[in-house]
């Protein structure tokens, strides 16, 4: 409620008039500040969104560039959100969580992509590492090996 009160108190400053200028503002430069503002309001909000999994990826609001192809770019989406058909079925079916059957945990996007150790081979072979980073691997600019190592964990039809 005060980060709301403090913005428009400063909107309000930059619309009426200094007492050294009788200039009105021009409406680009309100709408670059107010956007400015809004940007900064919601940063600080997602900066609190610690436990989503998009965040550890993602820390910083900005635009990331799109893939043009739209398959890859949903299933990158899918990715970075954590909610994918195969982890995420079991919801819309009222059946338990899915497990590994390597692992006996939980099945996540985190889990298939760095940590289970059934699929450490095939890291090494993509990545060069046997434990990359989730940022590696879908942030800003997914790892080019990133679809091919999916489609050999057999994982790439179930997203």
């Amino acid at each position: 409620m005060e980060e709301s009160q403090e913005m428009n108190k400063q909107t309000v400053m930059l619309v009426q008039p200094h007492s050294f200028s009788h200039e009105p503002v021009p409406v680009c430069d309100l709408k670059k500040y107010i956007k400015s503002c809004l940007q900064m309001k919601w940063q600080i909000h997602w900066d609190q969104e610690i436990d989503n999994k998009l965040h550890s990826i993602k820390p910083i609001i900005e635009n990331w560039s799109e893939d043009v192809n739209r398959k890859r770019s949903t299933i990158l989406t899918r990715l970075r959100i954590g909610h994918t058909r195969f982890t995420h079925r079991h919801l819309l079916l009222g059946e338990p969580d899915p497990t590994c059957p390597h692992c006996s945990c939980t099945m996540s996007v985190k889990h298939i992509l760095i940590e289970c150790k059934h699929f450490k081979i095939h890291r090494l072979r993509f990545f060069n590492t046997s434990s990359p980073t989730l940022t590696t691997m879908i942030g800003r600019h997914p790892h080019i090996y990133l679809f091919e190592f999916l489609k050999i964990a057999g994982f790439y039809p179930h997203i």
